[in-house]
């Protein structure tokens, strides 16, 4: 990669519109690259980039991140968009090799396959009630299911609380989700997770991967649907989401997450 320093200017991306998240996307990965994402919510560092694949390092304001598909959707539309990338790629960050796939100007990253299952556990504690569901990709989440939008929107998340209950379930994290949305979403959501060190998530494809998978297995898909569309609703931040899958009685396999990133400008 090119070290003319005018090549290290980031281009700024809104990523899973109409809010979302933003994303600083720098062109390679030399200097200080903590002091250079300290002025963005989120910094993908492009280290490689060719017809073979692409490597990233992603960080925040404070840290390394290491992974973060927010980040990578970004650095793929960027690269994509510049001609130096193919339309399925694969995707090297935080020590991690992850499929990518350019389907109707959105970048999808491969989740894996999802699991879901019932299980019994009060859900008293967070002012809730009714079946819980746990579903993991990777990483055990729980689910609930609430009655419409508003439930959804007042929902006051309690860190304390939250990771009591994914204690007691073995979870990480925790979903809440309405089969209601205000347009064409098929699900709306939000994905909160003290115990991953944030108590809301304003776009998770990891955890949309489990959602889907719990759809799955409660029937609860539009019938024969092999993609949705989610409305991820963390108050201020919309972020629209799709997912592509199998779905099954047990979940869903290989599936897909991820969604649009637009170019907003170079970073100020």
């Amino acid at each position: 990669m090119s070290t003319d320093p005018e090549s290290t200017a980031p281009a700024s991306y809104r990523v899973f519109p109409p809010v979302g998240k933003t994303v600083a996307v720098f062109s390679d990965a030399t200097g200080d690259l903590q002091a250079q994402a300290a002025a963005s919510p989120l910094s993908a560092f492009i280290e490689l980039a060719d017809f073979s694949g692409v490597a990233l390092r992603i960080f925040t304001p404070t840290r390394e991140k290491g992974e973060s598909d927010s980040a990578a959707v970004a650095a793929l539309a960027h690269l994509f968009g510049a001609g130096q990338i193919a339309d399925v790629t694969e995707v090297q960050m935080g020590g991690k090799s992850v499929g990518a796939q350019l389907c109707g100007g959105e970048w999808l990253l491969l989740q894996g396959d999802v699991t879901a299952v019932e299980i019994e556990t009060d859900l008293s504690p967070i002012s809730l009630s009714g079946a819980a569901w746990t579903a993991s990709a990777g990483r055990a989440n729980l689910l609930v299911q609430v009655a419409d939008l508003t439930t959804l929107d007042v929902f006051t998340p309690d860190n304390i609380a939250i990771s009591a209950l994914n204690r007691t379930t073995q979870t990480t994290g925790l979903i809440l989700y309405t089969l209601q949305s205000e347009g064409r979403e098929d699900v709306s959501f939000r994905a909160f997770g003290p115990l991953k060190g944030f108590t809301e998530d304003a776009a998770s494809s990891n955890m949309f991967a489990c959602l889907v998978g719990v759809l799955a297995a409660r029937g609860q898909l539009p019938e024969g649907a092999e993609s949705i569309r989610g409305a991820q609703r963390q108050p201020g931040q919309f972020a629209r989401l799709t997912a592509q899958f199998v779905a099954s009685s047990a979940g869903a396999s290989g599936v897909w997450v991820g969604g649009k990133a637009v170019q907003t400008g170079p970073d100020s």
